[in-house]
């Protein structure tokens, strides 16, 4: 399962303005070519945001364009979906569709994956009212600190006290404001205070089942608050350390809860994004025996999900008319015709995405945002040394990838990850240690690495 919590729109573009030219265009800066890809997930994406202008008995009735992505592992399907959910802020959850077994028989029934779309919302939601209330658990963290280094003299009417007290009252505070001062530039980090923690050490209860509370609608949370997270203990760390434990406590008073539920369960239900991958594991129809039967039964089971219905979870309810799914498997034994034809209706938008050529991986070696040789430069650059790559070297590894997936098993853009690891071996497990700071990548270099390895085409099975 892999998620994406943060939002990234550069240029300061708001989403609603975003037109689908300039979302695909923003694609661009992190996924090589599949045009057709990018334009469909660029129009489902602007169709949402002119929903939202519909008058709402309208917008009730318009139902997303879902999407079935046609093509083989590494050529960008995966990549593409999550960052159109980055781009847009939205919950995003990729989930295999081979995970599931028929109402969850030895396996996850598929309402499991709207509950954990669910928790990735609220995860979303929260740290974005953290973020607003950020300064201000700072400052409550910060006080509590200055507390446990310099407790306060709290007097109980201070009309009462003597001109004594109140010079002692006056020392204390200017100390007080010292120590804060030290304590923003650090130089308290090393300092051990005790403070007062939650203790964990108390029983579990893992053993209910995922869906089990939800469904019967019982918290044994409140039922039981003595257990559950009223305990604490005192423990001794550094300054630094309790600032942080400070600060994530602060934040869990200052956030409500409550309302990043609710804001979470409406932006599940308008704006969530599943990604359905290997939907071609479970194409079957009409099987009279043996696993036909089950992956017919898992499309029946994910159906309603599609087509929408309401899923009880922990936070409430949840409709699920409006959330995007993107389904995408490889098809090279099934078709999507061989979806049940409920679930193909539920399909309307099909792309396929084309293979990757030599000038494909060239391009992903270093056009995106964060390509792969930014990404190698900057690592060894923590080591103080300062890698080049020459053209002939990205042209030879560009090649040695296209041939490797050519004489083994096409696994597209992932054969740069392993290409490049043999590539840079050395270099990476000297590190620091190299006299020389300043290492050139050339093809003959690449060729010296890759060349015997390619040659023998048992040896690559096992090594790139």
């Amino acid at each position: 399962m892999v998620i994406y919590l943060s939002g990234e729109i550069e240029e300061d573009l708001k989403l609603d303005e975003l037109t689908p030219r300039q979302i695909v265009a923003e694609l661009d800066k992190h996924v090589v070519g599949q045009a057709a890809a990018k334009r469909a997930v660029a129009v489902a994406l602007r169709n949402r945001i002119r929903r939202q202008k519909l008058p709402p008995d309208m917008a009730l009735d318009v139902m997303p364009k879902n999407i079935i992505m046609i093509g083989s592992t590494g050529i960008g399907k995966t990549e593409i979906a999550r960052r159109l959910a980055r781009l847009s802020s939205s919950p995003f959850l990729k989930v295999e569709a081979s995970k599931f077994t028929e109402v969850g028989y030895v396996g996850r029934d598929v309402e499991s994956m709207i509950r954990d779309l669910v928790e990735i919302s609220i995860e979303l939601v929260r740290e974005e009212k953290a973020e607003e209330i950020a300064d201000k658990a700072e400052q409550n963290a910060e006080e509590r600190l200055l507390d446990l280094l310099l407790p306060t003299m709290r007097a109980t009417n201070i009309d009462q006290i003597d001109d004594s007290e109140a010079a002692m009252v006056e020392a204390q505070s200017r100390t007080r404001e010292k120590l804060r001062q030290q304590l923003r530039e650090g130089r308290l980090d090393a300092r051990i205070v005790e403070i007062e923690v939650r203790d964990k050490s108390f029983p579990s209860f893992e053993i209910i089942s995922n869906q089990g509370i939800e469904e019967m609608d019982i918290n044994i949370k409140e039922m039981m608050p003595g257990v559950f997270g009223n305990r604490t203990k005192k423990r001794k760390m550094r300054v630094d350390e309790a600032m942080e434990y400070l600060i994530a406590e602060e934040e869990s008073k200052l956030v409500d809860m409550d309302a990043v539920a609710r804001i979470a369960l409406d932006r599940v239900e308008s704006h969530g994004i599943i990604f359905l991958d290997e939907i071609d594991k479970i194409a079957g129809r009409e099987g009279a025996h043996g696993p036909d039967v089950s992956r017919e039964g898992v499309q029946r089971d994910i159906l309603p999900i599609v087509e929408g219905t309401t899923v009880n979870t922990k936070y409430g309810m949840v409709r699920t008319d409006h959330i995007l799914f993107i389904a995408a498997g490889a098809f090279h034994v099934a078709k999507p015709s061989d979806l049940i034809p409920e679930l193909q209706g539920r399909f309307p938008i099909r792309v396929e995405l084309q293979p990757l050529t030599i000038e494909d991986f060239k391009r992903i070696l270093t056009e995106p945002k964060n390509a792969l040789l930014k990404q190698y430069r900057a690592l060894m650059d923590t080591e103080g040394i300062n890698l080049d790559f020459t053209p002939d070297a990205v042209d030879a590894m560009a090649q040695f990838a296209f041939r490797v997936n050519e004489i083994t098993e096409d696994i597209g853009a992932r054969r740069l990850h392993t290409i490049l690891e043999k590539v840079l071996d050395e270099i990476s497990f000297q590190g620091s240690d190299l006299t020389e700071k300043n290492q050139t990548i050339d093809a003959k270099y690449v060729n010296e690495t890759l060349n015997e390895i390619v040659k023998n085409e048992d040896l690559s099975r096992y090594i790139l």
